[in-house]
């Protein structure tokens, strides 16, 4: 059968578009029933609204659900002041950007809480919701732009961990079947994925040794099988299959089904029109891979390839 596998060109688009907006979430925390529902229907059209009765019952919320973008608490509550509660988010989810609804009366309380930064405005009562809209707005856009911040860190040091985990490979092994393992494991880690393989290419097919990551421990090479190999080795572009269950021209190929595998990357790593190897990373859920982590993959081939071609030259083959 033969496969029609799109260039790297066309799957690039796919997997760059973003994921559809979800709604963030938002906790709101009112020990009277009437403000809990009027904050709900405020804007439960914006966010995933969640309702919490006391700080007690808030935080019991918090620790089921996970980190949500913004939290609206009354400052006077029964047990548990609205700045004890919000307080005791702080070290979990220091992201989060904490609101606090109060009274005139209650405005001292509040100044060591807004001094730390563990709230970010506080709303006099009785409120106006046109206010409180703009504040939660500017709060949901604050969060959104510290999480930005974070993954970007996050990210720029998972690839400098990678490129780096590359050339120390290329430095210390002592062969290049020694080689392979170290770079499947950086590149499995980073990018999360449940399997990695690198395996060497010979003219148009795979030949022994490989290197192999897997969460799990257990990872079958079905590479000499797959049509994503083939139309990588024969074109030396990228395959990207995000969705097999959704792909007609994967969904019925066995290994496929027997391995579990619903999203599939086949890398070529090439120098100078050579095919020295196919890097796979596998998925066991579809996937949407940014455009910054596929110009990285792209990078890191390259340096893959160099790594491959100074340890062939210059050390044996075990």
């Amino acid at each position: 059968m033969d496969y029609a596998i799109p260039d790297l060109d066309a799957t690039s688009r796919q997997l760059m578009n973003l994921e559809r907006t979800k709604k963030a979430k938002m906790l709101v925390v009112d020990d009277e029933p009437d403000n809990l529902d009027l904050l709900y229907r405020t804007f439960r059209r914006d966010f995933q609204v969640l309702k919490a009765e006391s700080g007690v019952r808030a935080l019991e919320m918090l620790a089921a659900e996970g980190e949500v973008a913004v939290i609206i608490s009354d400052q006077r509550m029964p047990e548990m002041k609205g700045t004890e509660f919000l307080s005791r988010t702080v070290p979990q989810f220091p992201d989060t950007m904490r609101i606090i609804l109060t009274g005139f009366t209650d405005v001292e309380d509040l100044v060591e809480a807004i001094n730390s930064g563990q709230v970010y405005k506080y709303i006099t009562k009785p409120w106006d919701p046109n206010e409180l809209k703009a504040v939660v707005q500017r709060a949901a856009e604050t969060y959104e732009l510290l999480k930005q911040r974070t993954e970007e860190l996050r990210r720029s040091q998972a690839q400098m961990a990678l490129l780096s985990t590359i050339v120390h490979t290329a430095q210390a092994s002592a062969s290049l079947e020694a080689s392979l393992k170290p770079i499947a494991v950086a590149f499995g880690k980073n990018f999360q994925a449940d399997g990695s393989l690198l395996q060497l290419v010979e003219g148009d097919r795979l030949v022994a040794p490989q290197g192999k990551y897997s969460t799990d421990g257990k990872l079958e090479n079905w590479l000499e099988h797959d049509p994503l190999v083939k139309a990588a080795i024969a074109t030396q572009k990228t395959q990207i299959a995000v969705n097999i269950a959704a792909d007609a021209s994967l969904a019925g190929v066995e290994h496929y089904t027997t391995s579990g595998v619903q999203s599939h990357l086949l890398i070529p790593v090439t120098y100078r029109q050579e095919v020295l190897a196919v890097l796979s990373l596998q998925w066991k859920q579809p996937v949407t891979l940014r455009e910054d982590e596929l110009m990285l993959l792209q990078l890191s081939a390259q340096q893959v390839a160099l790594a491959l071609t100074c340890t062939r030259y210059y050390r044996p083959v075990a």
